[in-house]
């Protein structure tokens, strides 16, 4: 398996994640013509998915998903919550298959895919692992909070794409209005650079080969402080560690 970061972060977000001959796009925050350069630059094609995979209908991550999959007939694969909400802005889909945040796991070709719901201020959003032979990646990105089934969801994954959207002490001394900063220190809102370390030290990170901080806020966080935060949970985790940016796409990361 490998993957990658496209995008990260409030203004457009976007995972291209690929196993033997299956290559799927999670999220497509990005206009069109910017997530085809950025696919161009990684030696990828839009015309080359096999799906897209919508996690929830906020505009930083929907943004291009609507024409990614009229241009490119590509099938999208959402929550009927997000669909509901969503489809003013994604307009026509030609192949749409709704999911439920508990429905088990579902194939796109060569990868298993296991939803499972977060706590985020939207109409139903989930996050997934992808698994194929033996082989596990989970992302958690635009929660709130941990939970329980969060936990059992990313437990043995090998690579994991996890939110360290904020550092509270400068959301809380930033710009964002009173009203803002308590939706995204909220428990709909956005995992904190302390959460998510407090979530990975709750996890088995004994077989992680990567580990990518991931909607990194850019008034409220800083790449120095997430990978502060998640490389003192465990001195072997600096090896694997690394931040997904807005502007650029990551390499590959291969495991």
């Amino acid at each position: 398996m490998r993957f990658l970061s496209l995008a990260s972060g409030s203004r457009g977000n976007a995972l291209l994640v690929e196993a033997a001959n299956t290559r799927l796009l999670l999220d497509c925050g990005l206009a069109l013509r910017e997530l085809e350069r950025r696919l161009a630059a990684r030696g990828a094609d839009a015309a080359t998915l096999d799906a897209l995979l919508i996690t929830h209908e906020h505009q930083d991550h929907l943004r291009g998903a609507g024409a990614l999959a009229r241009r490119y007939r590509i099938p999208v694969w959402t929550t009927a919550g997000t669909w509901r909400r969503g489809a003013p802005r994604l307009g026509e889909i030609p192949h749409l298959h709704l999911i439920t945040p508990h429905h088990g796991a579902f194939r796109v070709g060569d990868l298993a895919i296991h939803p499972f719901p977060i706590p985020h201020d939207a109409g139903e959003p989930v996050q997934f692992v992808f698994e194929h032979a033996g082989r596990r990646l989970g992302v958690l990105t635009d929660s709130g909070a941990e939970t329980p089934h969060i936990l059992q969801s990313l437990l043995a994954c090998d690579a994991l794409f996890l939110e360290c959207n904020h550092c509270p002490q400068m959301l809380a001394n930033g710009p964002y209005p009173p009203r803002l900063q308590r939706r995204v220190g909220g428990e709909y809102g956005h995992l904190s650079n302390p959460q998510a370390a407090a979530l990975l030290a709750r996890l088995d990170h004994a077989r992680l080969q990567h580990l990518v901080a991931g909607h990194l806020s850019a008034k409220n966080n800083t790449p120095g402080l997430a990978l502060e935060a998640l490389s003192a949970v465990s001195p072997r985790l600096e090896a694997v560690l690394s931040v997904a940016h807005q502007h650029e796409a990551s390499g590959w990361h291969e495991f």
